[in-house]
């Protein structure tokens, strides 16, 4: 879906409404704030079990060489019990605590206190100041987009020291990868609950809050829109890119490291999930003045969902693949090998265009070429809770002709090629591709039905001439 909102005249712009329709758009737009029975099941399942899904993932491999059956096999016939297995998982250390409290102050500087220089030197980078989407308050916050920068500082000093000046061991992440679990989950569980106190106490805006009543729902889906510290601390951008995605890359050059020291080389394998998944950090950095416009930021509150999911369940689980490869290394055929880059390099392709088509008809209200012709598109309009009308243009040319989401089928082609770097011998490294169908599937599902609440009979004359959510003529 892309689109655009225009600039009209203060009279066409601005249509006040009846305070029944701001109540409306307010029941509408965003997050729910009615809870069913099935999302609280959810809610809870996912703060029960989504810490222990984390941990056993990483104890399996600490463990049992990344085997998810052993550790059941073992419970079932006797041979260990859960005191066992938690007690030979390492614990929290101060080396790991002062290697992460590091770290997160570090990411915290180079956030709020190095402006992007970035855009004046590097063709066609956007950074700097930046506008996000209009709020369903009617607000339109400013970011620093500076997380390229931050991630290129990181990098250079990482190397820096890792041929020069040997301050640390490039496979301290490895080496303390348990112990740093402890500490993302203690930063994860203080920033939710502090943003949940601070929605209720000194929101940023209050308009911009949602209260369901349920406090287990309202813990895990945010409160607030935007939370923020002064003028530019943003919860949400930071926690979505820093620390864990520039985190990522990081974490797989220790298990790159890792592997070396364990061997004596590194496998082509472990090789392309670096290249691979470089790719798509890169990518996310590049376009961080575009991630403004997406659904993490445009419709997502900020709780333990977004808050702890940053901090342990992104950089534990999104890098599984290097993980199991320090204790699976795998060599690929060269016909493999190949294969699989060109899996991934078309899967970065179709999310990369998919995602330039919608932001060069964004950025251009439409006056644009996608693949040599003018943009069909279909025109609708929404109501901000402050009753103002804005009008949008839903496009329905080139990939987004396709499917609604065609981005998250090269998304989805990305994570499977990530996955069938590691073989076949064990099922964990395919958990992404399994969770990222799930998420993907079920974030079409969500933002839809977003959609529908926001532009109504108009999304219907959408979705009818765009009939396909994923893969065009299936589904």
């Amino acid at each position: 879906m892309a689109a655009h909102q225009e600039k009209k005249t203060s009279e066409e712009r601005k249509h006040k409404s009846t305070q029944n329709d701001t109540q409306t758009s307010q029941v509408q737009w965003g997050r729910a704030w009615e809870v069913d029975w099935f999302s609280l099941a959810s809610i809870l399942f996912l703060l029960m079990f989504a810490p222990l899904i984390v941990y056993y993932f990483v104890m399996s491999c600490d463990q049992y060489q990344c085997s998810l059956i052993d550790p059941l096999i073992d419970l079932l016939t006797g041979n260990k019990h859960l005191s066992d297995i938690w007690n030979q998982t390492p614990t929290l250390t101060y080396r790991a605590a002062g290697i992460y409290a590091l770290w997160v102050t570090f990411q915290v500087f180079l956030y709020v206190f190095v402006p992007d220089f970035c855009h004046k030197f590097l063709p066609g980078y956007v950074g700097g100041v930046q506008e996000g989407a209009v709020t369903p308050a009617g607000v339109v916050n400013k970011y620093e987009i500076n997380g390229l920068q931050a991630w290129i500082i990181t990098h250079v000093l990482w190397f820096a020291n890792a041929y020069y000046f040997h301050c640390f061991s490039p496979t301290i992440i490895f080496d303390n990868w348990i112990p740093l679990l402890w500490c993302a989950n203690i930063l994860g569980y203080a920033v939710s609950t502090f943003a949940m106190i601070k929605g209720y106490f000194f929101p940023t805006n209050a308009k911009d809050c949602k209260f369901t009543g349920n406090f287990f729902y309202d813990y895990m889906m945010g409160i607030e829109f935007n939370p923020r510290i002064g003028k530019w601390f943003d919860f949400k951008l930071f926690f979505n890119g820093r620390p864990g995605i520039v985190a990522w890359t990081l974490i797989n050059l220790s298990y790159t490291a890792k592997q070396q020291e364990l061997y004596g080389q590194v496998t082509n394998s472990m090789i392309l999930v670096n290249v691979l998944q470089g790719i798509y950090v890169l990518d996310f950095f590049w376009n961080e003045a575009w991630y403004l416009k997406t659904i993490d930021i445009c419709h997502d509150h900020f709780g333990w969902y977004l808050g702890w999911g940053d901090c342990v369940w992104l950089p534990y689980l999104y890098t599984l693949q290097g993980l199991y490869l320090v204790y699976h290394p795998v060599q690929l055929r060269t016909a493999n090998a190949i294969g699989i880059l060109m899996l991934g390099l078309i899967g970065y392709y179709i999310f990369r265009m998919t995602n330039h088509q919608k932001d060069l008809f964004r950025r251009t209200n439409g006056n644009c070429k996608i693949w040599g012709k003018k943009p069909e598109y279909i025109e609708c309009s929404y109501m901000s809770v402050d009753g103002t009308k804005y009008y949008s243009k839903l496009m329905t040319s080139g990939f987004w002709g396709w499917a609604r989401h065609f981005n998250y089928t090269g998304d989805l082609m990305g994570s499977l090629a990530y996955c069938l770097t590691c073989g076949f011998e064990h099922i964990l490294p395919y958990f992404y591709i399994v969770y990222m169908t799930i998420l993907l599937t079920h974030r079409c599902i969500r933002d839809e039905h977003r959609c529908f609440s926001k532009y109504g009979k108009d999304w219907k004359r959408y979705t009818a001439a765009v009939p396909y959510r994923l893969i065009p003529g299936i589904f």
